[in-house]
């Protein structure tokens, strides 16, 4: 998979999360039938094309319930997978597999979604130089695989959270009492090696995020023809970014403006899941 250290650093307790929210108090189905351990193997398989993103943490919800669970694949994280292939085998206690099944599909079929949409994202802005960025319209506790689950796809990370980077938004500037100050204040009280991000929604707002000296500008719900005039005023001395509903459909009215990124909510709250199961139960 994909190296992503803070990733894995935090996703045990999030996996040990969800599957106290699915086994609570033990699998009563499963253990009715199985009452003892025992030894089995089971087939992952895709359902549909897509890219594929979460195996590292897919196989970590089986490992986490046993520690001798193995899972043997052969892809990893950011390949194109067909409908009806086989991914690959899951060996562990057969209560294990069945208990598990659930929660390790969940955030395989998630993550794989989004790394999917996003891809398909990233194709359409090739060759413009424009870095496809994500937002933190993500789902609670699952950033950090949402986010890694983007850069499989080819995207790119904008701050991970609040305290990752510094972005001005319209709500900061009223309590501030406008740009300019809202600025000065960042750049007295947090650190000068972080940039300075200013949400903007007009070109008075554009000049004087310029004249307050925004790192870069984030252009909010800007008609198309507002972008272009806006990066036509920055003219190269603030970086420019665009938000605010960009989805694949709106792609191609973007891309030749001349921005430098594009965010994008839609990868994380809008991606539809990539469907995968487990088939193929056997003792061994």
């Amino acid at each position: 998979m994909h190296n992503d250290t803070s990733m894995m650093l935090n996703a045990d307790d999030l996996i040990i999360q969800a599957l106290h929210e699915d086994i609570p108090h033990g699998d009563i189905t499963t253990n009715s039938i199985i009452r003892n351990a025992v030894a089995g193997e089971v087939n992952l398989v895709c359902k549909q094309d897509g890219i594929i993103a979460g195996l590292g943490v897919f196989e970590r919800v089986f490992k986490l319930l046993d520690k001798n669970a193995t899972f043997e694949s052969a892809c990893k994280d950011g390949d194109v997978v067909h409908e009806g292939e086989i991914i690959g085998t899951v060996l562990a206690d057969v209560r294990v597999l069945l208990s598990g099944e659930r929660t390790a599909l969940n955030f395989l079929q998630r993550m794989s979604g989004v790394a999917t949409y996003t891809h398909r994202m990233v194709e359409l802005l090739d060759g413009t130089g424009i870095k496809l960025v994500d937002t933190r319209k993500t789902t609670p506790n699952l950033r950090i695989f949402e986010k890694y689950a983007v850069t499989v796809g080819g995207g790119h990370n904008h701050r991970h959270n609040l305290s990752d980077g510094v972005l001005i938004k319209d709500n900061h500037i009223c309590a501030a009492g406008g740009i300019h100050r809202a600025v000065a204040l960042v750049k007295e009280h947090a650190s000068f090696v972080r940039k300075v991000e200013v949400e903007v929604e007009t070109i008075e707002m554009v000049q004087e995020a310029l004249d307050a000296g925004a790192d870069i500008i984030m252009l909010d719900n800007m008609s198309p023809e507002m972008m272009a005039e806006s990066v036509d005023l920055i003219s190269g001395r603030a970086e420019t970014e665009c938000s605010g509903n960009v989805t694949k459909e709106r792609v191609a009215e973007l891309k030749n403006i001349g921005i430098d990124y594009i965010s994008s909510g839609a990868l994380t709250h809008s991606s539809a899941i990539i469907d995968f199961s487990l088939k193929n139960l056997r003792f061994v």
